[in-house]
């Protein structure tokens, strides 16, 4: 996963340079094994969903009776049981799961119906910063921990965020493939590429992992697994297997994090995908922040730090000076980092198979724009699956399967044969599955994927295993569940629908069954009375008229009734403005506690300079956003071996330690230096470690977070006004964040239920490119004072759409404008193309000389109308086909009582 990189792109909606054109290609090829049939009926397609409600899933072994073990990233390793259709928990490996680490890999043996044998790799927990993959032998529902063989231990920095990667696969040949992260600072990067060669600063140099030839991060590593519990080297990996500068587990390096990957059966091709950076580099699609799909036809260097996509060369930066220089060449790549262990003279990079940016890429129109996570599934052969009962149809022959887990798309890729690029098409476009985690195909041709779920780092109800049949003849029903109710207070009436079940082949008669613990029960909808407090595991299972059936499971949580939070206000729930006031209103209802009596309703009111955070703040569920970026970075750092929030460890608690501060204004600097130098003496004998990868700023940071433990958590009261004022001078990234939350005291059956509310304000100017969707382009022109981005290529019938504005209380939007071109109508439209339009504007044709000056603003005013919505831009010239104008920024302007 790259967290920060989703986030940021996610929130801001960062775009490229090019302008959206469409790309088609289709060949058919004469040799049959590659040819292309007609596209299946996608109603064949027909899905099931085998478990759910993961903590973090990352990867699935699916074993030969089709029961399958999922790794669940803070150690848990799951069983699907395929006969009783149940999940239990196999395992708890005791793991180190800070970051992005922990169990992230799980394969079975080529041999395992004879070795019982599976493989795992994971971040050690406990003092001995590495990551290990090791064998076990996994038999009838039971791990036997001890039949441990450490096959590889990798070192590993466990001071900063990012990647870890950690995906298992075997190939034909029974060789065993793992991707591994760069394990890089992925943070502190100026907008550039970690080449940072600064004394102390080794952590934020991905010369030292993915351009190191004696290190084995940033790496798919390839090895043969020996039956003793050792592994050998195979003959074709990258370097000799005695050279002392390279190590010879490697098969591809220069990967930044390539989390998902596959080894085509046929030809050996290993296929992967890696996230990229964030980075301000002008590239040929808009920034060098490139995802990739990779394809290696045998080893090789794929570029990373130094080159992405078509090996577009990042330029060279000096950290210390702050200038930019010449890039490497991808032909003669020299890492000369003196944080390199290993070779000067690097392998010729080689370019990416597929790339694309955060905005709508010209190469590959269908990767859709934003956030991203691209990832690779396996290449389909038929022959391989003769006897198949659900193996897929000709027209999927040869292709690869990818997908992309933040833009929640899978394509099928056709190559010709010699696995060249030719095009790509959704697959499967009808499943929407939330965040695609792992892919793979089952011996008798089904599709096996894994749902992360909504939310990160946490255990999602909508995460699970998803079985995707296709059939020739007789198509499978497909099972959907409806439940009226999934968590109260018993006794709990729940309805339970199969409404959304079908069966595309008419005439078919569909039999309803639900199991619900030990009750059986028959009808397309029942309903159901738990009387006694539990967790409840309810299976569908719709069977048609021949006998063919499937499944979908869910699960009912009865004992303790949600509460709910409300924030109420009559202001704009969008926007700030100078000296403008927030009035609201909490409010907290609890069925079985009196939450203001109990004290567990916690508020607070914070102005964060830099929005972008927000994402993975609120996603986080922090309580306290001014800190809950510090907190992160704490729990990143071995701290917390030392030191727990509450009672004394080996030192002294967080809280003791705020408390011995308290009112020293010379506590923040003194703790920051200690972070950074160690000592010893204050509150013991054993010495504190320095911390010398840490900047000033962040030890500093983690100093506030913990003196100000001691601070009375000032709760807001649960009505009231507040002040927006502190944004002033401080330029328009920041947000101010309102948040209420409540957590009740639980029950004997149940765990304690939360619920929050938050309000978040930003400015109210907003560059026009940061749409939530459109199909008109962006151009990046470079000033004296750094990056402008404005929407170019503007014409008759194309549209922006910008979501969720609250539009209360708005008399108008000004917008900044360029007129170059033949000139149109701006129309503002409500939550669609053609939707009541709240105000318009016509702009007048002109043409401009220089096209980095001469933009004027103008006003449209806008008919009063309240509420959220979606704002819909459309352009319109029905008398030119050319270009209309350009559009800078837009500000949305209160009306003033």
């Amino acid at each position: 996963m790259t967290s920060y990189k989703l986030w940021t792109a996610g929130l801001l909606g960062l775009v490229s340079l090019f302008f959206y054109t469409e790309k088609t290609q289709r060949q058919i090829f004469t040799n049959n094994s590659y040819a292309l049939s007609e596209k299946p009926d996608s109603t064949r397609f027909s899905y099931s969903t085998l478990a759910s409600g993961f903590d973090e899933p990352m990867q699935m072994a699916i074993l030969p009776n089709y029961d399958v073990l999922v790794a669940e990233r803070k150690g848990a390793l799951r069983l699907y049981n395929a006969k009783d259709k149940k999940l239990s928990t196999v395992a708890h490996l005791n793991v180190f799961s800070g970051i992005e680490d922990g169990l992230l890999g799980v394969a079975a043996d080529p041999d395992y119906e004879k070795n019982n044998w599976i493989y795992l790799y994971y971040g050690l927990g406990g003092d001995k910063h590495v990551s290990e993959l090791s064998r076990f032998v996994y038999r009838e529902g039971k791990l036997d921990m001890t039949s441990k063989k450490v096959l590889l231990e990798i070192p590993t920095q466990r001071t900063y965020c990012c990647h870890s990667a950690g995906y298992l696969t075997f190939d034909s040949k029974g060789l065993l493939y793992l991707s591994t992260g760069d394990n890089t600072n992925a943070e502190e990067i100026e907008g550039h590429n970690p080449t940072d060669e600064r004394p102390g600063r080794q952590l934020s140099d991905g010369q030292a992992t993915s351009a190191n030839t004696n290190d084995l991060r940033g790496k798919i590593l390839r090895i043969k697994p020996e039956p003793d519990g050792t592994y050998s080297i195979p003959d074709g990996n990258l370097f000799a297997k005695n050279d002392p500068k390279a190590r010879p587990e490697i098969y591809v390096m220069g990967c930044r994090n390539p989390f998902r990957m596959s080894v085509d059966p046929k030809n050996g091709f290993v296929y992967w995908g890696d996230v990229g950076p964030d980075t301000e580099i002008p590239a040929q699609e808009g920034k060098l922040s490139y995802d990739e799909i990779n394809q290696a036809r045998q080893p090789g260097f794929f570029g990373y730090p130094y080159f992405l996509g078509a090996n577009e060369i990042f330029p060279k930066y000096d950290f210390e000076t702050k200038k930019e220089g010449p890039g490497k060449d991808p032909a003669h790549p020299v890492n000369n980092s003196p944080n390199n262990t290993g070779l000067n003279n690097l392998p010729a990079a080689q370019p990416a198979f597929i790339w694309y940016g955060k905005g709508p890429s010209k190469n590959w129109p269908m990767v859709d724009r934003g956030g991203a996570s691209a990832m690779a599934g396996p290449v389909y052969y038929r022959d391989f699956y003769p006897d198949a009962p659900y193996k897929l149809p000709q027209y999927y022959n040869g292709k690869l399967l990818i997908y992309d887990w933040i833009r929640k798309w899978m394509m099928a890729v056709t190559m010709d044969e010699k696995g060249n690029y030719v095009s790509m098409e959704p697959f499967l476009p009808q499943l929407h599955v939330v965040a695609p985690m792992d892919m793979q195909i089952a011996r008798d041709g089904a599709i096996y994927m894994l749902a992360y779920g909504t939310n990160w780092f946490a255990k999602n109800t909508d995460s699970g295993i998803i079985r995707v049949e296709y059939s020739e003849g007789n198509r499978r029903p497909i099972a959907v569940a409806s439940i009226s109710e999934s968590v109260g207070a018993a006794p709990l009436k729940v309805k339970l629908s199969a409404s959304g079940s079908k069966d595309f082949d008419q005439g078919d008669q569909l039999m309803y069954s639900w199991t619900v613990g030990n009750l059986k029960m028959k009808g397309h909808d029942v309903t159901h009375t738990f009387t006694k407090p539990g967790i409840y595991d309810v299976l569908l299972t719709v069977t048609d008229s021949k006998g063919a059936g499937s499944t979908t499971t869910s699960q009912i949580k009865v004992g303790n009734q949600p509460p709910k939070v409300t924030i109420a206000t009559s202001a704009n729930q969008s926007f700030y403005w100078d000296n403008s006031e927030l009035d609201y209103k909490i409010t907290i209802s609890d069925k079985e506690d009196n939450p203001i009596a109990k004290g567990r309703v916690k508020t607070a009111f914070n102005y964060l300079p830099f929005g972008k955070d927000l994402a993975s703040v609120l996603s986080s569920g922090s309580e306290d956003v001014r800190y809950a970026q510090t907190k992160k970075l704490y729990l990143s750092l071995d701290c917390k071996a030392c030191h727990t929030m509450e009672t004394k460890s080996i030192g002294p608690s967080l809280k003791a330690i705020a408390t011995k501060y308290a009112g020293n204004k010379s506590a923040g600097a003194i703790l920051a230096d200690k972070i950074l130098k160690g000592g010893s003496g204050n509150w013991g004998s054993y010495p504190m470690p320095p911390h010398p990868d840490l900047s000033l700023d962040q030890a500093t940071e983690i100093t506030s977070y913990i003196l100000h433990l001691k601070d009375k958590q000032s709760r807001l009261p649960l009505q009231g006004k507040l002040a927006l004022s502190e944004h002033i001078g401080k330029g328009n990234e920041g947000a101010y964040v309102l948040q209420a939350s409540y957590t009740d005291a639980g029950t004997k059956a149940m765990a304690p239920l939360s619920a929050s509310k938050h309000i978040v304000l930003r400015s109210p100017q907003i560059e026009m490119e940061d749409y939530s969707e459109g199909n008109v382009g962006v151009v990046i022109a470079t000033l004296n004072t750094g990056y402008v981005s404005y929407l170019s290529n503007i014409r008759n019938g194309k549209y922006v759409r910008y979501d969720d504005i609250d539009l209360t209380k708005i008399s108008s939007i000004r917008l900044w404008v360029q007129k170059h071109g033949a000139g149109g109508r701006i129309s503002v439209r409500s939550n669609a193309m053609n939707g009541i339009e709240i105000g318009s504007i016509d702009i007048e044709k002109g043409q401009i000389s220089d096209l980095k000056t001469g933009w004027q603003q103008v006003v449209i005013p806008l008919k009063p109308s309240p509420g959220k919505q979606n704002v819909y831009f459309v352009f319109s010239n029905q008398n030119s086909a050319n270009p209309m104008f350009h559009l800078d920024k837009m500000l949305f302007e209160r009306k003033v009582n």
